[in-house]
């Protein structure tokens, strides 16, 4: 009796060791995440891809700016960031998305990125017209109006633009702020259960993809 006593205790002690993996995240597809419509390709295919679909007129795009910043700023270097804006059906989104390909092309995409979202929902601006986003565009880069009707007027943003837009329709994104990690699978606010939760669930499936990386090797 004292032996099988000594036993059982001896395997009560190790229990919490043997469940403490069931405390880690899990999560599954089609629940906190879903699988896109058609898979697209990465720009960088040496590294894990992120890619925010957003849209400058959504709010809670704007809202989820700082927890994107706050991963940003530990993003590991195995992984690649991008962000890919979705006008949502509406005839200012092509201004606007344009307009941030055009700050992407000429190196200022950052300070642009920032006014304009502050434009919108700091100022209550709608920036639905060329003559607004340059205006702005001037003002937060330092650049000329003559590089932005440049860039903005040729074939090269037009091609970005419609690309995008393409992408967005391939993978049936319908709604934003959405993370889409390996051009495979996507989470969303709603499907996640807020903004921390997005970042959590990207992080699992970067996890998920590195995983599958050295497997393949």
């Amino acid at each position: 009796m004292r032996i099988l006593s000594r036993a059982l205790m001896a395997l009560t002690a190790l229990l919490p060791l043997a469940c403490s993996g069931a405390d880690a995240p899990k999560y599954e597809l089609n629940q906190h995440y879903k699988a896109v419509r058609q898979a697209q390709p990465t720009a960088d295919p040496s590294k894990i891809e992120v890619m925010e679909v957003f849209s400058y007129g959504c709010p809670h795009c704007m809202q989820f700016e700082p927890h994107l910043d706050k991963w940003l700023a530990k993003k590991p270097a195995d992984v690649a960031f991008v962000r890919l804006p979705h006008t949502l059906g509406a005839p200012a989104g092509s201004v606007r998305n344009k307009a941030m390909y055009t700050a992407q092309m000429l190196g200022v995409f950052e300070p642009f990125h920032r006014a304009l979202f502050g434009a919108i929902h700091g100022q209550g601006k709608l920036m639905s017209s060329v003559e607004d986003v340059r205006g702005l565009f001037v003002q937060s880069t330092g650049l000329k109006a003559e590089d932005f009707d440049g860039a903005y007027g040729g074939f090269a943003v037009d091609s970005r633009f419609r690309i995008g837009e393409n992408a967005v329709r391939e993978m049936g994104i319908a709604s934003v702020p959405t993370l889409v990690v390996g051009g495979k699978y996507y989470v969303t606010p709603r499907t996640g259960g807020g903004f921390p939760e997005v970042i959590a669930i990207a992080e699992f499936l970067v996890e998920q993809a590195r995983r599958e990386r050295s497997k393949s090797r």
